[in-house]
């Protein structure tokens, strides 16, 4: 256990954050998502909900200023209705942390799996709400 961090981070999501560099990303999938038919680093964090995953991990975790979307989700398919309350409760946390962050972008189903597939790695989380996902794209880390 270490002093500070948060004991939801298990050692090998920790490793992972501290390996990425600044423009890597990472998705915080719900339990729904097809993780390890995605990419090929992916971690569990099964039973942990997707906002507080993001409230344990921002206090460690710069965002990208540089980029127009640091935060990225998952726009519905047609015929599908996102529950708004998803996102307000993931922005929340992460306002508490970082509220200077652009708003939440959200790219078409396809366009998120290819990010997906892109991105540094996945953690399969126990979110189970639908349209869950969210993708972080880190940034450099203040002196």
């Amino acid at each position: 256990m270490l002093k500070g961090i948060s004991p939801i981070l298990s050692p090998e999501l920790l490793a992972c954050l501290c390996r990425m560099g600044h423009g890597d990303e990472i998705v915080l999938a719900d339990a729904h998502f097809p993780g390890h038919s995605t990419n090929t680093n992916v971690l569990r964090a099964d039973g942990i909900r997707i906002p507080d995953l993001i409230d344990a991990i921002l206090p460690l975790f710069e965002l990208d200023t540089y980029a127009d979307a640091p935060l990225v989700m998952m726009a519905a398919v047609d015929g599908d209705q996102i529950d708004a309350a998803v996102e307000i409760a993931y922005r929340s946390v992460v306002d508490r942390h970082n509220p200077e962050v652009a708003e939440i972008a959200r790219v078409e189903r396809s366009a998120f799996y290819d990010r997906a597939r892109k991105a540094f790695a996945v953690v399969m989380t126990g979110e189970t709400c639908k349209y869950g996902n969210i993708l972080l794209k880190k940034g450099v880390t203040p002196l």
